[in-house]
């Protein structure tokens, strides 16, 4: 059922604005959360994470672990997602030193691996009793899935095995656990289900396909796992719901669900998950299932940035159109989650709806939680931020107006690093035949079929797409984005006249051809339906794949700002250098002039104006600021 695939980790190098960020990852993100796994950044939250696994190992061998575990119980995945960013970096930027720093920090996790192939530090240096005793809450098995992540990832960058040997024997000790032994339940926080792919198609073990059909498959059959497993234990981690069903995705098999629901970092990466169990074992129910989750999440539950997730209370997916624009969650993993679930989609499935949103989410969400200096994170993406209530109010606190440098709980910060640093596998995908270029990648892309391409473009400031054809023959599919309300193809110099096969446009290449994509670079007012009930009478802006938001720092106070409706949209000449070369847009408005009282039953003056408005994913990088993405819309 496979239709295509993402290329192998080493066929992507890139160029341009991808490079940008790729760069920024390597010289300054990499670094600067190894400091933070070890205590050693100034100003940022303590993570303990190094020493956890220093710990461990000490507690296997019976001495003294010190100040024993400290951090949140899956502490242990910052360690795996740090590895995994530094091993796609390595394929593009070989550094012998980086190496060196995560083969040092491969054997001190190798050391902390019990006899029997277990790894989980907070059980191994808390209580060994007690493991696999809280599925609930323990994260053992979403903490197994990252660090399987991260062994094949720098396996494949640098052939290394250690830590593929160590992932190999747990995944073992998995498997004896749950399909030998028949030890009951699922996990909590979905994760391992897609690693376990990954690791069979690396190693071609069954049993890891089998362990992940049966994750994917047992997930709700049993509804009240949990609520039986809590009565055997008189012990927890935080206190989660076992009767919360739909936080935890258990209210019924996977196969039977229709709306995304519950927390949504776990949601889609269940979903992920099972679209690659159900395209690799042509389970066509089970993707007829991936498929109306999709729409649930993207046709009724998604933000404008591709945010989702829009509830403080649970990270979760609440209903159908609720998307509050001040309050909304929008985790940083949510977006990167989303992505993961497009790619496995689109493997099953070459429609263009899927890359849409995986660019929708990478453009605007998922390069919004990362500064521009690379330093500071979000972990939630507001469409609004006024400061005084952002981050003060009880039921704003968790929106923040400014980056910190690191969370208490940072899953996000090392999940972003590890997003950007392997876009290559995102953005292009192949078969024996068929060359797939799902986002707009500059560099240098070889595939397993023997074809090589070079890529030059600025997008997504420039709307120019070119290929050259350095190596090799046979067809390329390039995605025509929805939002490109026109495009052209242009094939050696001569137009080709191509209707988009599901968003797709299909050219047969021989080497030397040259291939270029011309993209709509028009600025257009979005409007959202009328259902969402946060965005009547709102509008915003989007240019290519970048939404907009207007900030304090251009535009003074916001709050009376409103656009004028049909007003002309004009983009600057000039890239503005304090926001790394971001390109900015004025747009014909109006400001108000209020009373200054609480109510007043005076109308407000209007007096026409410009307003100044910005890429998403650049806003809070200069200083404490309003923000909005939607504006009202007046005549």
């Amino acid at each position: 059922m496979k239709v295509q695939k993402q290329i192998a980790s080493a066929g992507y190098v890139s160029n341009g604005f991808i490079n940008r960020w790729q760069r920024l990852i390597k010289d300054t993100v990499i670094p600067y959360q190894y400091e933070v796994l070890n205590d050693r950044a100034e100003g940022a939250e303590k993570s303990h994470v190094v020493q956890n696994f220093i710990n461990a190992g000490k507690a296997l061998r019976g001495e003294d672990i010190g100040d024993g575990f400290y951090g949140m119980v899956f502490q242990d995945s910052d360690a795996a997602k740090w590895i995994e960013a530094a091993a796609f970096s390595l394929i593009s930027y070989p550094d012998k030193e980086l190496e060196n720093t995560v083969d040092e920090l491969i054997d001190i996790i190798a050391e902390a691996q019990d006899e029997d192939g277990y790894l989980n530090t907070y059980f191994t240096i808390k209580d060994r009793e007690k493991r696999w005793t809280n599925l609930l809450e323990a994260h053992e098995l979403y903490c197994a899935g990252h660090m399987t992540e991260a062994a094949c990832a720098y396996y494949e960058a640098t052939g290394k095995d250690k830590l593929l040997k160590v992932m190999e024997r747990n995944a073992e000790h998995i498997y004896k656990l749950f399909i030998i032994e028949k030890h009951e339940g699922y996990p909590g926080h979905p994760e391992i289900e897609l690693a376990l792919m990954k690791l069979y198609r690396l190693t071609g073990n069954k049993h890891c396909l089998e362990l992940a059909e049966h994750f994917v498959n047992v997930r709700g059959v049993d509804t009240d796992y949990y609520a039986k497993e809590k009565l055997q234990r008189d012990w927890t981690v935080w206190g989660n719901n076992a009767e919360d069903k739909y936080y935890q995705q258990n209210f019924a098999p996977l196969k039977e669900q229709s709306d995304a629901v519950g927390h949504s970092v776990r949601a889609v990466y269940l979903y992920t998950g099972a679209a690659d169990v159900a395209s690799e074992n042509g389970d066509t129910e089970l993707l007829a299932a991936c498929r109306r989750l999709w729409e649930s999440i993207t046709r009724r539950r998604m933000y404008v940035t591709g945010g989702i997730g829009s509830s403080l209370n649970g990270e979760a997916f609440t209903v159908d159109h609720d998307l509050p624009n001040d309050t909304a969650y929008n985790e940083t993993c949510a977006s990167i989650g989303l992505m993961f679930f497009a790619s496995r989609m689109l493997e099953a499935d070459v429609d263009g709806e899927y890359a849409d949103v995986m660019e929708r989410a990478f453009y605007n969400t998922v390069l919004a939680g990362v500064q521009l200096d690379g330093t500071k994170f979000f972990y939630c993406n507001p469409l609004e931020v006024i400061p005084g209530i952002s981050g003060v109010a009880s039921t704003h606190w968790h929106t923040k107006t400014q980056r910190p440098g690191w969370h208490a709980c940072a899953c996000c910060p090392p999940n972003a690093a590890r997003l950007i640093s392997s876009i290559g596998k995102y953005a292009y995908g192949e078969n024996e035949s068929t060359c797939y270029c799902h986002l707009y990648a500059g560099g240098g892309i070889s595939f397993a079929n023997g074809v090589k391409l070079c890529c030059e473009t600025e997008y997504p400031y420039g709307f120019t797409v070119k290929y050259r054809v350095e190596q090799g023959s046979g067809r390329m599919a390039v995605r025509v984005p929805a939002w490109s309300s026109r495009y052209s193809v242009v094939k050696n110099g001569i137009v080709v006249e191509v209707t988009p096969e599901k968003g797709y446009v299909y050219v047969d290449i021989s080497d030397g051809d040259e291939l270029i994509l011309t993209l709509d670079d028009t600025p257009r007012y979005v409007y959202a339906s009328n259902d969402v009930p946060e965005l009547t009478g709102c509008t915003a802006i989007q240019r290519g794949p970048l939404v907009y938001c207007f900030e304090g720092a251009d535009n003074g106070d916001i709050l009376p700002l409103a656009l004028k409706r049909g007003g002309k949209l004009t983009v600057s000449d000039e890239r503005t250098e304090q926001l790394d070369g971001a390109v900015k847009i004025t747009a014909e408005a109006y400001r108000s002039e209020h009373s200054g009282s609480l109510y007043s039953f005076a109308p407000p003056a209007e007096c026409p104006c410009e307003a100044v408005a910005i890429p998403y994913y650049t806003w809070g990088n200069r200083g404490e600021n309003q923000m909005r993405v939607w504006m009202t819309e007046v005549r």
